[in-house]
């Protein structure tokens, strides 16, 4: 059983930044490809960036590419998304979920474990 929390939500102006972190409990987080996903009000939870478990193959989705870095400390049993030139569309609940596969999976019907979210709110 994993368990995930996320931290690092919050209100933020267009153009800023935040830090999304998501801690795991259990000793196996390493075996552990993760990925953040978002769903905004009224739409379905959609893929943000993913990680394999050694933390060397990242994946993005095209509209954060450029903007969104996900990376992992296996060491803390952490995972972050660091978020830069946020836009309004950004807004969204963030969730952190974990797969016991070690490939990064873009499909959430992949992942095994989920955190409750944060919000993520960027104003114009």
């Amino acid at each position: 059983q994993v368990q995930l929390v996320e931290s690092g939500g919050g209100l933020v102006q267009a153009g800023g930044s935040l830090r999304l972190s998501c801690a795991a409990s259990g000793r196996t987080f390493s075996n552990y490809a993760m990925g953040w996903f978002r769903q905004a009000p009224g739409k379905e939870r959609v893929f943000v960036a993913g990680i394999s478990s050694s933390g060397i193959r990242t994946k993005y989705t095209d509209s954060v590419a450029g903007r969104f870095t996900i990376s992992r400390t296996n060491a803390k049993n952490t995972v972050y998304l660091q978020m830069n030139a946020l836009k309004p569309e950004d807004t969204a609940v963030y969730y952190c979920a974990a797969d016991r596969s070690t490939a990064v999976q873009v499909d959430a019907r992949s992942y095994n474990y989920w955190g409750q979210g944060t919000q993520v709110t960027v104003s114009s």
